[in-house]
């Protein structure tokens, strides 16, 4: 399998974190985008840029700024002095992988000019509505909303992302690994190793990853409590549902498997629907969106195979 040999060769590059490239490409495969969330410098655009060029798509990087405008990324109509006409000049965005660095240093004006894109594949420039290239995906980094020079995402942004991913700190051996690469110059040169029509296949077939009506309980049920728990205030949407659903069929693909389980709904839970709850007042004091998620999933019954 083609997604594979991608898994192997982000895992050279980014090391000690191979549950993090999984759900990434987890993420791609189910048709969704990725933000990319923890402090600076712990190897987030190093992550974005190594899965891009793994595949042999259109690749663009936008870095987000205070004074970015939604012009800037999406494109506008220009007057042609020689023609006397309005032209259409296309911004960025039209592209297959689209890489937005530090997306929460932009104004909500501009995080906003994603919102469109995102959701519908589409954006609209002067009153006309163009079609963005197929694949599309948005791959975000954000920094703590406590570093200088942020504005936090509104939910309505943070529910187009399938997934948000804590990066976190590399363990001792994977950074002297690093360490070592760095000062013999060996670290490894990012190969496109997947075509858009051979990535687009592998989406299709992930949509057809059988789910058995037991597992669409229990998931269900885990839905279901995040909208009942006493800490949550805001739980999960019905696009949070879909989402969870297309997350765990392709996790069991990647996994060689043309069924899902508990265990793949499971893998992907936390990082499908932690960054779309609003906890109460009390929640955010005594926990974290994460420690809740692991609280629900403990709590929700597992549904068993049976035995004839």
């Amino acid at each position: 399998m083609t997604i594979k040999r991608v898994l192997e060769q982000l895992d050279q590059i980014y090391l000690g974190k191979p549950e993090i490239t999984r759900l990434c490409c987890t993420a791609l495969l189910a048709n969704g985008h990725i933000l990319l969330e923890d402090v600076p410098g712990t190897g987030k655009t190093l992550l974005a840029k190594s899965i891009a060029k793994s595949f042999e798509a259109d690749f663009t990087r936008i870095q987000f700024t205070a004074d970015l405008l939604p012009t800037d990324i999406i494109g506008s109509d220009f007057f042609n002095m020689q023609t006397q006409t309005f032209e259409n000049r296309t911004g960025p965005i039209f592209t297959n992988i689209l890489l937005i660095d530090e997306v929460n240093r932009a104004v909500p004006r501009t995080q906003s000019a994603l919102l469109e894109a995102m959701e519908e594949r589409q954006v609209s420039i002067g009153g006309v509505t163009y079609q963005l290239p197929e694949p599309f995906f948005v791959i975000a980094t954000q920094n703590p909303i406590e570093s200088a020079g942020t504005f936090a995402l509104p939910d309505a942004q943070l529910d187009r992302f399938l997934m948000s991913l804590q990066v976190g700190y590399p363990e001792a051996g994977e950074e002297r690994q690093l360490i070592l690469q760095t000062i013999s110059k060996t670290r490894h040169i990012v190969h496109a190793l997947m075509s858009s029509e051979t990535f687009l296949a592998a989406q299709r077939a992930v949509e057809e990853v059988r789910i058995h009506d037991d597992v669409v309980t229990y998931l269900l049920a885990l839905i279901q409590e995040t909208r009942k728990h006493p800490l949550v205030e805001v739980g999960a949407s019905p696009r949070a549902t879909l989402a969870l659903v297309k997350a765990s069929q392709a996790y069991a693909y990647i996994e060689d498997r043309q069924f899902v389980t508990p265990e793949d709904v499971q893998a992907v839970a936390t990082h499908v629907l932690a960054h779309r709850l609003t906890l109460t007042l009390e929640g955010d004091v005594k926990s974290t969106k994460r420690e809740v998620l692991a609280d629900i999933l403990e709590r929700v019954d597992v549904p068993v195979e049976k035995v004839c």
